[in-house]
């Protein structure tokens, strides 16, 4: 019954409203590491290696569930310890293909996950070729297993540059916005289906008017 009535346009069309929840208003992003098995160390008994080699961090768009500390208590004292859970859109990943693997690493905000599992979370109306997403659970990294600078954001106690996200800009399936190479497809545009959007995408940044006010393109108030 389900392919009956969701045919292959409706599964693109599901795939271009949920990327556009997470790419033009959401906002939400983490960066992904990889581990160069091949240049790295791996011990030959316990098949680590204390010193990965990663490939430089790639930005994805995702839903983040954001955890509460737990707050752990050895000999040594209190810690505080992190978990996450990640939504990775499934067609997204394949469009930059980029695979997903238990023992790779991400940050959000100022803390390093190491991912402990990476499980499609469900397909769509029992289609068991298309899925919407892979769901990635992080476990926050020890110290040591990864010494990476975070990218920002991270957080408003911080002074860097990039500590505090001041400007967002839609994707809407452009190759390109003013932030650079979006790597962004929307299927039904692809595929001829729909236009390009006319207007270009949106954009949430502060600018300052004459009154140093801080104001926001979204509303069209510069």
């Amino acid at each position: 019954m389900a392919r009956l009535f969701i045919t292959p346009r409706e599964i693109d069309l599901i795939s271009d409203l949920t990327k556009e929840v997470i790419k033009d208003v959401a906002g939400q992003k983490v960066y992904y590491y990889r581990v160069r098995e091949d240049l790295s160390n791996v011990h030959d008994v316990y098949e680590e290696s204390p010193d990965k080699v990663f490939d430089p961090p790639v930005e994805i768009e995702a839903r983040v569930e954001y955890l509460p500390e737990e707050i752990r208590t050895n000999r040594f004292g209190g810690e505080e310890f992190y978990s996450i859970n990640v939504f990775f859109h499934e067609r997204d990943l394949l469009d930059r293909e980029i695979e997903v693997r238990t023992g790779d690493y991400f940050s959000y905000g100022d803390t390093f996950f190491e991912i402990t599992s990476a499980i499609v979370e469900s397909n769509v109306y029992g289609q068991i070729e298309h899925s919407i997403g892979v769901k990635v659970t992080g476990k926050q990294a020890r110290i040591g297993q990864i010494d990476k600078t975070p990218n920002g954001p991270t957080g408003e106690q911080y002074t860097d540059e990039g500590a505090v996200q001041e400007t967002f800009v839609q994707q809407r399936g452009f190759a390109e916005n003013r932030l650079g190479t979006t790597e962004d497809k929307r299927q039904l545009q692809e595929d001829g289906k729909l236009d390009k959007p006319i207007s270009k995408p949106q954009e949430v940044s502060p600018k300052a008017d004459k009154e140093d006010e801080i104001k926001s393109s979204f509303y069209d108030e510069i």
